[in-house]
């Protein structure tokens, strides 16, 4: 089964929407100074749980019983991550140079294609698991965040620097 969606957002904002023929079925939402993202997709929802400090993983929890039902790890370069559920593994990565191509793929046969801007995208699959599909906006949108945070605490203290 091929599935095809349309994602946008804001460009400052951390709010996916997810579209389906022009239809809203989705989005996925960071949650205002929290270390957590909840996303629905197809009546499903989870929520992502970032922890750690120098080691950072990301619990996923089905938001219906709270249960956690599986873990994202980042490689230390933030190019790839690593989707670990019950009975399956999925691996995040980009495509191309410019990370504004990335995929997921399974050794179940799951692939999923991703291609966007800062504010819009789309999204090919051979899969219409929610899961596997919200994880590739939501790790794209991780290392978005963490390379902002790198730039601000690189470029605070050169700017400051200067004004003295």
């Amino acid at each position: 089964m091929n599935t095809y969606l349309q994602w946008k957002r804001n460009f400052f904002s951390s709010k996916y929407r997810i579209y389906a023929n022009g239809l809203l079925i989705g989005k996925l939402e960071e949650k205002t100074f929290s270390r957590f993202d909840v996303g629905i997709l197809n009546d499903k929802k989870y929520i992502f749980k970032s922890k750690g400090f120098f080691s950072q993983h990301t619990e996923i929890v089905d938001a219906k019983d709270h249960a956690v039902i599986g873990e994202i790890t980042y490689s230390g370069w933030r190019s790839k991550a690593t989707l670990k559920t019950p009975g399956k593994n999925a691996y995040w990565k980009y495509d191309n140079v410019w990370h504004s191509r990335w995929s997921i793929s399974s050794f179940s046969g799951s692939q999923i294609k991703y291609a966007g801007s800062a504010t819009s995208g789309k999204i090919e699959s051979n899969t219409d698991d929610p899961l596997l599909l919200l994880s590739g906006l939501f790790v794209t949108n991780y290392y978005r965040q963490v390379s902002i945070a790198v730039m601000v605490a690189i470029f605070i203290p050169i700017w400051t620097s200067m004004q003295h």
